[in-house]
């Protein structure tokens, strides 16, 4: 989150969009790609939304469970 104004930076929004949009295209839940990686459903939905930054650690375990590239989340 940005200091100034408490909103989700803008490349986080844009890196969790791309999560959701790759998961609802292999058509894969929520609650199944967290726990896939053992996280929750919420947590899931925070990156989606860009609430919480997705770690370099995390994002690839996400790429690798979406069957795609860090690159194509990025």
């Amino acid at each position: 989150m940005t200091d100034q104004t408490n909103t989700p930076d803008p490349l986080d929004v844009a890196v969790g969009q791309r999560i959701r949009l790759t998961r609802k295209a292999r058509g894969i839940s929520a609650q199944k790609l967290g726990e896939s990686i053992d996280v929750s459903f919420q947590q899931i939905t925070k990156y989606e939304t860009g609430a919480n930054r997705v770690s370099a650690s995390m994002l690839i375990r996400i790429a690798e469970r979406l069957d795609t590239t860090v690159a194509a989340l990025v």
